[in-house]
């Protein structure tokens, strides 16, 4: 890609790569406060306009859940997937169910295991040991080394939102075609769920952030999403969310009633239709955001997969300064994000035929 992308190219590409998982980091960390309230709830503690900042939860402002950690933790798989290719052994999911395990292993363990030098450097970052509600079927999926696949998925009947708010990084294989980029995406949502819902919808938002991504805009990468859906047996309750999401666009101005109308977000369906209308019917970043965590359901994930959206299409000096200011693990996720676009755009110059970067394979073993 190196060969092919210029400066100024590699550093959009970087922007929203940063926009992407700090966008999704804010959404996440603005509803995280309210995610188990109804929006009656909402505006009874914060008003009628519901939250418009921070909210304090797990003992501070701008905390992150399980949805920026896994997704931080897809980002590490795909860099070391990459990594791992120069070894002659490529196969990215079971690198993702790799770091998929790292993360499972920061909700169980006191801390780092210093021991270990295979981990990486990400599953050594103290701050990642919390639990933050993690979902259930992302636990017992991977709570043991049998990964799940689509012939044999993990948890076969759920469909439940934690594929598709953990897939952003999907996209950001921009030198992918969009049909692989959907295919790894739903292959890897069957390691922890094993309904067709919650596998598609998890390709349908990897390829609408691959098109962001790529320059795109958002309705054309959402009918992008649809065609692809549309040759996927199971994929109509995918299909119809994000139709209902499009048709919602046209139906007045956006509020609360309006984005419940489209369900809770507790599904994987409807998590993506919920993020995806408060994304298209955004003024800005701050406004698109605080519609998708102000209703009655999983506002965190709603509000991740909104900011992931809103941050690859725009740019991380899209975001709001002070949201960025206050975000927990900032340092680690702008770090993630830069040697994510390192790799995918120099990685010959990090490890190759010519000569391989010590600290790089420490940061990113083959192993």
């Amino acid at each position: 890609m190196t060969a092919v992308w210029g400066r100024a190219q590699q550093q959009d590409f970087r922007s929203r790569v940063r926009g992407c998982l700090l966008g999704g980091a804010i959404g996440d960390a603005l509803g995280g406060g309210v995610e188990f309230e109804s929006l009656e709830a909402i505006q009874l503690s914060h008003g009628p306009d519901g939250v418009t900042d921070y909210v304090t939860a797990y003992g501070r402002r701008g905390a992150v859940t399980d949805d920026t950690q896994m997704t931080l933790f897809t980002v590490e798989g795909l860099i070391r997937a990459q990594v791992r290719r120069d070894t002659g052994a490529w196969h990215p999911p079971t690198d993702i169910h790799r770091a998929y395990r790292r993360w499972a292993a920061t909700q169980s363990e006191w801390g780092p295991d210093e021991r270990r030098k295979d981990t990486g450097w990400l599953a050594r970052e103290e701050w990642l040991y919390a639990q933050r509600a993690p979902g259930g079927a992302c636990l017992s999926g991977l709570s043991d080394d049998r990964m799940g696949t689509l012939e044999e998925p993990k948890n076969p009947g759920s469909k439940g939102c934690g594929t598709v708010m953990r897939s952003a990084p999907f996209g950001l294989l921009v030198g992918w075609e969009p049909q692989l980029v959907f295919q790894l995406a739903v292959e890897c949502a069957a390691q922890t769920h094993g309904h067709p819902t919650g596998q598609l919808a998890a390709g349908a938002f990897a390829v609408i952030v691959h098109g962001l991504a790529r320059g795109e805009a958002l309705d054309g990468s959402v009918q992008h999403a649809l065609a692809l859906l549309g040759a996927r047996p199971g994929h109509q309750e995918t299909t119809d969310a994000l139709q209902s999401a499009l048709g919602a666009v046209r139906q007045g101005l956006p509020s609360p009633q309006r984005v419940e109308a489209l369900g809770e977000g507790w599904t994987a369906e409807e998590a993506l239709a919920i993020g995806v209308y408060c994304a298209l019917v955004a003024e800005d970043v701050r406004h698109g955001l605080l519609l998708a965590v102000n209703h009655s359901g999983d506002s965190d994930s709603t509000g991740s997969i909104c900011g992931n959206l809103l941050g690859v299409q725009h740019g991380e000096t899209a975001l709001p300064p002070a949201w960025i200011a206050e975000l927990e693990g900032r340092s680690t996720i702008l770090q993630l994000a830069d040697d994510f676009a390192m790799e995918m755009t120099q990685a010959p110059a990090l490890h190759g035929p010519s000569g391989a970067s010590p600290a790089w394979l420490d940061r990113y073993p083959a192993a």
